[in-house]
């Protein structure tokens, strides 16, 4: 089973927010996450960016890759990945 990190929308209409998940890699967009690591607001200025990183190196340990999208996320955070 491949398992990804990614985002899945919430908010009403035109005011998304962002949950950063960790889920299998054929469930869809919005379907049922395994566990929850942070959050994304892009509706605030400056942008809103919570991650809990010992989240996301256990779930990277268990062979869990995050999409671009939240790498992104995560080096604006400052985090680094672990080498193998």
């Amino acid at each position: 089973m491949a398992m990804r990190i990614r985002l899945t929308r919430m908010g009403s209409k035109k005011k998304p927010f962002y949950r950063i998940v960790a889920l299998d890699s054929e469930t869809r967009r919005d379907g049922r996450a395994l566990d929850f690591l942070g959050y994304y607001n892009p509706m605030k200025e400056p942008n809103e960016i919570k991650i809990d990183t010992d989240k996301v190196r256990e779930w990277m340990a268990k062979g869990a890759k995050p999409t671009d999208t939240v790498r992104s996320l995560l080096t604006k955070v400052g985090f680094h990945q672990p080498t193998p």
